[in-house]
């Protein structure tokens, strides 16, 4: 794959219909949902010299993309509201480092009334 044939194909994962999806109508309600993009991309070039002392090249390039749920926009009777996505996955692991630095606090309490007595 040329270079020119990876921008393209990340230019055309780089459009709005990625962030905005198709509106969704259900009676007078209209939701439309937004998602979270990332990408990068990276390539390179290389020469150098093999063994044998003969001109070695290569040339490399790549491309990512991800995208997350980030939540809705509601619009009824003319009035527009943001509705977040709720990511589970982070909740937990924000509750499991409130456990830990409460489980340490009170670990560091309980030896300093130990060592007073």
């Amino acid at each position: 794959m040329d270079i020119t044939e990876l921008m393209e194909k990340a230019k055309d994962a780089a459009t709005v219909k990625r962030v905005f999806g198709e509106p969704i109508q259900h009676g007078d309600v209209i939701v439309i949902p937004v998602a979270r993009i990332a990408q990068g991309g990276g390539g390179g070039q290389g020469s150098g010299h093999d063994e044998k002392g003969e001109e070695a090249g290569g040339s490399g390039g790549g491309f990512g993309f991800a995208a997350t749920p980030a939540g809705v926009y509601v619009i009824k009777d003319g009035d527009a509201q943001w509705r977040p996505a709720l990511d589970v996955n982070r909740l937990i692991l924000g509750g499991q480092f409130v456990t830990v630095v409460l489980l340490l606090t009170l670990r560091a309490i309980f030896k300093r009334r130990r060592r007073k007595r």
